[in-house]
């Protein structure tokens, strides 16, 4: 199998076929080492599916009977960067409800694990109106969990004069802003709301521990891009 993604597809279609299956066997049709057929089999468990395993020698796996199979065996980063594409298009095409509606029937078919990340993606994301810039979808993902958990994250920082902090945040949401990608989030050290370019972002990870949840004082971010970070007055 040439990757990880398309050799836990084959395993998931094998298990399909119904029976018990050694590891052994599903390394020989997997042509990889038991260990890996073994890894490959909790990569499934992982993404919901319900993976049933005989301990001790000959040891083997099977899907549990009358499991539903989702159509789509995505990658939580996969799922984020679909999720934000529809949003894209949805903000965009604001009078075509094909994205809504695509975005709903995916969430149904995910399997647990991977609809919590796309309801964590859908909810931690807000799209303006401008065109999308590239993005690191692994950082989103990392984001959009820290703002479904209540979460802290630190994560290294190099600003526009090439200055580098190391910086302790509680993220709102990540936006498109004049076409690159920033996250809204509160900056303990600085005690204020703080814009943050993610393409400068690095080493970012997510704290231990959940924290109450602190409220935007704005009504929106545009109004608080408009009014120059809260400095000034718009009504």
């Amino acid at each position: 199998m040439d990757s990880p993604s398309n050799r836990t597809l084959h395993l998931l279609s094998l298990l399909q076929t119904g029976g018990d299956w050694s590891v052994d066997a599903l390394a020989e049709r997997l042509e990889v080492s038991p260990r890996t057929a073994r890894r490959d089999a909790q990569r499934l468990r992982d993404l919901g599916y319900d993976v049933q395993s005989r301990p001790g020698p000959g040891a083997g796996y099977q899907l549990r009977p009358g499991t539903k199979i989702p159509p789509l065996l995505l990658s939580p980063d996969e799922v984020a960067t679909i999720i934000t594409s529809l949003l894209v298009l949805e903000t965009w095409m604001p009078d075509d409800p094909s994205a809504s509606v695509a975005r709903a029937k995916l969430e149904q078919t995910l399997p647990p694990a991977l609809r919590r990340r796309a309801v964590a993606t859908a909810m931690s994301t807000q799209i303006l109106h401008e065109p999308p810039a590239p993005v690191d979808w692994a950082l989103v993902g990392t984001l959009s969990d820290a703002v479904a958990q209540g979460a802290r994250v630190t994560f290294d920082y190099t600003d526009q004069h090439g200055r580098e902090w190391t910086r302790v945040v509680e993220p709102h949401r990540h936006v498109l802003r004049k076409r690159q990608w920033y996250f809204v989030g509160f900056d303990l050290d600085r005690d204020d709301w703080r814009l943050f370019r993610l393409d400068r972002m690095r080493s970012t990870s997510i704290l231990a521990g959940v924290h109450a949840h602190r409220e935007f004082p704005f009504a929106s971010i545009e109004e608080w891009l408009v009014s120059d970070f809260g400095r000034i007055e718009h009504p």
